[in-house]
């Protein structure tokens, strides 16, 4: 159980609102805690495996634009054993 003291017009907002809802005051305000707790930022997947993303990198920065020349030089390299 939580006590909370409330300004008077925060108190009289909440008591209109309840009343026009058809709510309790307890409700609302369980509702409407309920509903602030839900849209807090959560961390998305970037943030999550921050710490972990590039931890095994290979040094070359430009994989993704010269996939096709390096793939081909692996395969030549490979083939000349």
């Amino acid at each position: 159980m939580i006590t909370l003291r409330l300004d008077q017009k925060l108190e009289t907002e909440i008591q209109t609102t309840s009343t026009m809802l058809g709510l309790s005051k307890s409700e609302l305000i369980r509702i409407s805690v309920a509903e602030y707790i839900k849209k807090q930022k959560k961390p998305n997947a970037w943030e999550l495996g921050e710490n972990l993303f590039g931890q095994y990198a290979s040094g070359q920065n430009d994989l993704s634009v010269n996939r096709k020349a390096l793939l081909r030089d692996k395969i030549k390299a490979k083939q000349n054993r």
